[in-house]
């Protein structure tokens, strides 16, 4: 606790444990752990644990931590994900007017359950897109909250790309019509690479629109 104290207060926001010589954690020592993670919280850091026994991690489970903490296989791994996280939050502020501007597009998409990774893949239309996600028309609907695996088609660059996204919007049919079976998608674990592709995707293609 002491030394987490002090990384936050005289060094770095990201806090990396290594659990490799751990091997007993009582319930106090998951009371001191739950503590040290508020504390990070509290000073906006992040947190992660790597090299964690199979037997602490069926203790994060028992009392939930596993909920709360991403348990990485090594020190590589869980620095490449603060990379990237802190790459994404840079795209997330960069130019935000601009990513939150829809773009229309006349494109096909493909979709299935990321659940059921055996079935075949849906189609569907692309009708307009913006850096966090996008609207189709299609036949087959999908309810809100479910994950998709997803293709999208933006040809001729970047080409397709293939996306994990979440329905956040299904068209009701007798308020909206014209835009009925279709549902809002939204980019869901994207990488820092792939947003970054759609962010110039869409850019590009704003640049032949007048500024509002």
């Amino acid at each position: 606790m002491e030394t987490i104290g002090w990384v936050l207060a005289n060094k770095s926001k990201d806090i990396l444990c290594n659990f490799e010589g751990v091997n007993l954690v009582d319930y106090v020592g998951i009371s001191v752990i739950a503590v040290a993670y508020k504390n990070v919280l509290n000073h906006k850091g992040r947190m992660r644990i790597y090299n964690v026994p199979f037997h602490v991690k069926k203790l994060f489970s028992v009392v939930g931590l596993d909920r709360v903490f991403e348990c990485y296989n090594n020190e590589d791994q869980a620095l490449r994900q603060f990379r990237e996280e802190k790459a994404i939050s840079k795209i997330m502020k960069k130019q935000l007017r601009r990513r939150f501007k829809r773009i229309d597009l006349h494109s096909n998409i493909e979709y299935k359950p990321i659940s059921k990774p055996a079935a075949s893949f849906y189609e569907g239309k692309i009708l307009n897109l913006s850096a966090i996600g996008a609207f189709i028309i299609a036949d087959k609907i999908f309810p809100i909250g479910e994950i998709l695996s997803t293709r999208l088609h933006l040809l001729p660059k970047p080409g397709i790309l293939k996306v994990e996204t979440k329905v956040v919007w299904v068209a009701d049919e007798e308020i909206q019509p014209l835009e009925s079976p279709g549902m809002g998608l939204e980019f869901n674990n994207i990488s820092s690479r792939m947003q970054t592709q759609i962010i110039k995707f869409v850019e590009k293609h704003l640049t032949h629109i007048p500024e509002e």
